[in-house]
């Protein structure tokens, strides 16, 4: 929440019609806010009053704000439409590019993008002309070695995008795979240019030329490719971050030739969900409505150990055969018993090929493994790497199949015994 500023009260303060306005900004920045609410804040103010600024703010709060992932945007609105005096300017400082003088640059914070949008809906976006001032000195500005737009939004971090920035995202993930190597196996198939002798279908051929030996039939060992599985934390901590990555996941798991036996998705928060007949739905839209409408504790609180112990006990001989491959999306976040975690998350990393955990939180340059929940499963991991951007995604693509990649686990594990 920002720091509370004075409120200025104007001599008619049309106090209803502002608050009706700011609702209808609430609501186009994605919260489900309707007539009946927005009733009802009125009538709140009107018992709380509208003289302390702290009670004005949680008034509206209570009245407007139902999920913990819409406290974010909540807070930039109010604070733009409320408690700024100047907010018109910052709002378009952010959506329109800008020459930038000495004054001190930042990155949006979270959902403050989506909070201008939703403020600066109907408002001329264009670029300001520049007038001819001072000696007729005209202002040229050379963007040949600007980033992309899409290069940008490569390193963005999905809590900082604006829904255009997401949907385009979503679009760029679509395209992105996860390529892996096959497993050598010892089942062959028939080559001619193996190494190893086909006793077998040597004689056979030699019994159809009346046991004359012609030729030697040779063999390979037959590729085999392991499968996929992902856990994927959808507790109201991740749920952002979730949200984008299982339309990867999506895309993952109907991709053809993507060299992966199957892919299996578990969503988990309080309790373990299979999601993995939703995500072979060819529509992108149509699986993530049912994956969200299979999976009722969405955006609620977190149990890894219990989930992952569920996990350990109905579902790992099931999906874990032929050298699995695990992807791990959680934060670390946990309530439970930290024995419990560690124990399953032992058990896991031992049913599986490889254990690669994606944390949002190591996008922080100053992230320490501090939490119980996180020093508990650090330890039983192959590999820890950020999952925030698309970036980081690309990253893992990349060494997925390298065995020796441990991402951040070892300078993590030397900052916790320090």
């Amino acid at each position: 929440m920002p720091e509370h500023l004075p409120l200025d009260i104007p001599d008619d303060p049309k106090l209803a019609h502002n608050i009706t306005h700011f609702a209808r900004a609430l609501r186009k920045a994605g919260l489900s806010i309707g007539t009946g609410r927005v009733i009802d804040a009125i009538r709140a103010v009107e018992a709380a009053g509208f003289t302390e600024r702290r009670d004005f703010y949680w008034t509206l709060h209570a009245c407007f704000v139902n999920r913990p992932e819409h406290r974010a945007v909540f807070a930039q609105i109010f604070r733009l439409y409320w408690r700024d005096p100047r907010y018109l300017e910052h709002m378009m400082s952010m959506m329109l590019p800008a020459i930038r003088g000495a004054q001190e640059e930042r990155n949006a914070q979270a959902a403050e993008k989506r909070a201008a949008e939703a403020l600066l809906d109907g408002v001329q976006r264009d670029l300001p002309e520049i007038e001819e001032q001072q000696g007729g000195t005209e202002i040229e500005v050379d963007a040949s070695l600007t980033m992309s737009s899409e290069e940008r939004l490569r390193t963005l971090d999905f809590e900082q995008m604006s829904t255009d920035e997401i949907a385009q995202a979503k679009r760029m993930l679509a395209r992105l795979k996860l390529p892996v190597q096959p497993i050598p196996s010892r089942r062959a198939q028939a080559s001619h240019l193996g190494h190893r002798i086909d006793r077998a279908r040597t004689l056979r051929a030699a019994m159809r030329q009346g046991g004359e030996l012609r030729d030697i039939a040779r063999s390979v060992p037959r590729p085999r490719w392991p499968n996929l599985v992902v856990l994927c934390d959808i507790s109201g901590s991740m749920s952002q971050y979730s949200r984008i990555i299982l339309h990867f996941l999506h895309a993952v798991s109907n991709a053809r030739g993507a060299g992966w036996a199957r892919v299996h998705a578990f969503t988990f928060g309080t309790r373990l969900t299979n999601i993995t007949r939703h995500l072979a739905t060819r529509d992108v839209d149509a699986a993530l409505a049912a994956a969200g409408a299979e999976a009722q504790d969405w955006e609620g609180g977190t149990r890894i150990g219990q989930c992952l112990h569920d996990f350990n006990r109905d579902w790992s001989r099931r999906v874990m055969g032929q050298g699995a491959v695990v992807l791990l999306i959680t934060d670390g976040l946990d309530r439970d018993d930290p024995d419990q975690l560690a124990r399953e998350m032992d058990r896991l990393h031992l049913s599986a090929r490889r254990l690669i955990w994606l944390n949002p939180l190591l996008r922080w340059e100053g992230f320490a493994p501090k939490a119980r929940g996180i020093s508990a499963m650090l330890p039983h991991v192959d590999s820890f790497r950020a999952g925030h951007s698309i970036a980081s995604l690309e990253e893992l693509a990349g060494v997925i199949s390298r065995p020796d990649d441990v991402g951040e686990k070892a300078r993590l594990l030397a900052r916790l015994s320090a």
